[in-house]
């Protein structure tokens, strides 16, 4: 019996498989939602910052996926399409996160502070918060850029934008984090 399995990690993924999913063959979905699980969740919690709603996010990506799966187009990219998906779920719900009066955002990728230094904490807070700010567009270019240091095209791949969009977002982005972080007496 042939393996089922979609391999994310090889350059093209079983077309037989995409075509099967995209005529809407539900072993086909179950294969592919096996092997690329692990990735969306990675990537969509990059994005959100927080595991239980990355979680949740992922699980609806999957079904916006499963949707829409007669507008797959098998000779393209499976995983930038699931990308995509993924992306604008997270960004659905950094938008309800933002008008539920938001989640804070985990920057693991800033420096800890030190345990003795106060100053040190409170910029890290001060970060955080100006971070949190940022409306749901430029926050996780700002996160996939800066914090998780992803290329321009993959995340222009993912938001479905031009790369000198997403060097524009991130330039706006840090501006808006300096003027925040200036007026909240933090020296970036």
């Amino acid at each position: 019996m042939r393996d089922e399995r979609a391999d994310p990690a090889s350059p093209a993924t079983d077309a037989a498989l995409e075509m099967r999913f995209a005529a809407g063959d539900v072993a086909a979905f179950e294969a592919l939602f096996r092997a690329w699980h692990g990735e969306v969740f990675r990537w969509v919690a990059r994005i959100v910052r927080d595991r239980a709603a990355a979680e949740d996010v992922t699980a609806e990506a999957f079904w916006r996926a499963y949707r829409g799966r007669a507008r797959f187009d098998p000779s393209r990219s499976f995983g930038a399409w699931m990308r995509r998906i993924a992306t604008n779920a997270a960004l659905d719900d950094l938008r309800r996160a933002r008008a539920d009066g938001g989640r804070v955002a985990d920057v693991a990728g800033l420096p800890a502070p030190d345990a003795g230094e106060a100053s040190s904490r409170d910029d890290r807070e001060a970060v955080l918060t100006a971070v949190g700010r940022l409306s749901p567009a430029l926050r996780v270019v700002v996160t996939l850029a800066l914090v998780e240091e992803q290329p321009y095209a993959e995340i222009a791949d993912a938001l479905g934008i031009s790369v000198a969009a997403v060097k524009v977002r991130v330039f706006r982005a840090v501006r808006a984090l300096r003027r925040d972080l200036e007026r909240l007496g933090v020296r970036p």
